[in-house]
């Protein structure tokens, strides 16, 4: 079952505007307004992403008036994020890594 969890959590995360979004919640809530002004991306497709993440429980809506906002369902979200970025600056490193060795050696 926690492998199974795991799986579909990830999955979840699997596309990179869906990344993009959990970012830009960063700050607090947004409308789905302001996240498709920052993100310069149509309502239409923000929205598929963005029912995805509601229905894997990454975020949660409120609503203010007549706006709904998303926020991060869990602040843990961002430590998975920022673990991902460190990983893939390791591996830009040790690719560059490589290219330099290459690079002299030839």
């Amino acid at each position: 079952m926690q492998y199974t969890f795991k799986a579909e959590f990830f999955k979840a995360l699997a596309h990179p505007l869906r990344i993009r979004v959990l970012d830009e919640l960063r700050g607090g809530p947004l409308s789905v307004n302001d996240l498709r002004d920052r993100l310069g991306v149509e309502q239409s497709t923000l929205s598929q992403q963005l029912a995805v993440l509601r229905a894997r429980g990454l975020v949660l809506t409120e609503r203010a008036g007549t706006t709904i906002r998303y926020r991060v369902s869990d602040p843990a979200i961002w430590r998975l994020l920022d673990a991902a970025l460190e990983i893939f600056d390791n591996q830009l490193v040790s690719v560059r890594s490589v290219l330099e060795e290459i690079r002299h050696g030839a």
